[in-house]
């Protein structure tokens, strides 16, 4: 009998709940002495961070310049700022009524379009796949690769390599600000395998790379041919200010030298002796850079010639010092409309 009632009991549908006018009672609170008491949430005094700036993504891309008539109208205003200028006699032109968007300069008779004289020259590449390929390659953290371009855009791998190539050559500043405050100095090896053993032989077949960072400031990337005390001193007087505060390196013997000879104040940290942090002396802002740079040569590009190194490490250090700027692609673009031509004959000789 009991087991019957139970069972019963088992498949009882749940009564429903009374609502708060059948039942005043429900919406008051009801205090209880067993009840714990819920503290007030208490503010934390740490300040939040601002939030990063969003920039310019793949969807945005398409649905904004998705046609060449408004990939063309936007690099006109970003090559001239007060009309269109004849690239050989900077004299000012105006445009035709044509389809194919062309400008006349009447003093040297020459008609041109906004991408002449430009890294977009004679290129039969639609411009939509050309901003395609520059936003891909800005945003990307560690770089991406020319098969991965050749996947996505559906052109040729040798298109995509040299596609890749000229914006990287268009990422290459003539004038960089020279460094101050901190800076950190540092030297890394990539490239090939090890050949042979011992100490000296980990450094066989491999590439030197030099990086300078000002901390909380810009990055320098150089691909040097050795690390003697008279290469080192000529990248701190091309990069670094003279009344800088300090240049901390670590404990390699050509930083001392090298510092003396640019005649800046040196400190260093002993990596010999295990020792990599003391106080405000260490390298871990540049080593920073360092891990970045080598994720993008094993995971993205895999095999880098010494040939082209410079212009990877060009475009790291592009893309690395302009991380937060919401504004990057179109940085990047303007950087485009003013650099020289770079041809497949200059590139591969």
């Amino acid at each position: 009998m009991s087991e019957t009632t139970f069972s019963s009991k088992a498949y009882q549908p749940m009564p429903k709940p009374e609502s708060d006018a059948v039942n005043p009672s429900l919406s008051m609170p009801v205090e209880s002495a067993s009840a714990p008491s819920v503290a007030s949430p208490v503010s934390s005094s740490r300040p939040r961070k601002a939030p990063k700036p969003k920039g310019l993504n793949l969807a945005t891309l398409v649905s904004r310049y998705g046609t060449s008539e408004k990939c063309r109208e936007l690099l006109c205003r970003l090559r001239w700022n007060n009309g269109p200028q004849c690239p050989r006699c900077n004299d000012s032109a105006v445009e035709l009524e044509t389809d194919k968007q062309l400008f006349y300069c009447k003093r040297c008779d020459y008609q041109f379009t906004v991408t002449a004289g430009t890294i977009f020259n004679d290129s039969h590449l639609p411009l939509e796949k050309w901003f395609m390929a520059t936003l891909l390659l800005c945003e990307a953290k560690k770089g991406i690769s020319a098969h991965q371009i050749h996947r996505t855009l559906g052109i040729s791998y040798k298109t995509a390599w040299y596609l890749c190539h000229r914006i990287r050559a268009a990422m290459k500043e003539a004038a960089k600000p020279r460094l101050t405050g901190t800076v950190e100095m540092d030297e890394t090896y990539v490239g090939g395998r090890n050949i042979g053993q011992g100490h000296a032989a980990k450094h066989d077949n491999k590439e030197i790379v030099i990086g300078i960072r000002q901390r909380n400031g810009d990055l320098r990337l150089f691909h040097a041919s050795d690390v003697k005390a008279g290469t080192l001193a000529q990248y701190i007087r091309g990069n670094v200010k003279s009344n800088v505060d300090v240049i901390i390196t670590d404990d390699f013997a050509s930083y001392p030298y090298a510092a003396r000879l640019a005649g800046v104040p040196h400190r260093s940290i002993n990596h010999s002796g295990k020792v990599y942090v003391m106080g405000e002396i260490h390298t871990n802002t540049v080593e920073n850079a360092f891990s970045l740079l080598k994720r993008g040569i094993m995971g993205t590009w895999h095999r880098i010639s010494p040939k082209h190194l410079a212009a990877y490490l060009e475009e790291m250090e592009f893309r690395f010092n302009r991380r937060n700027r919401p504004d990057l692609f179109i940085d990047t673009l303007r950087h485009m409309v003013s650099a020289p031509v770079l041809t497949f004959e200059k590139l591969t000789a």
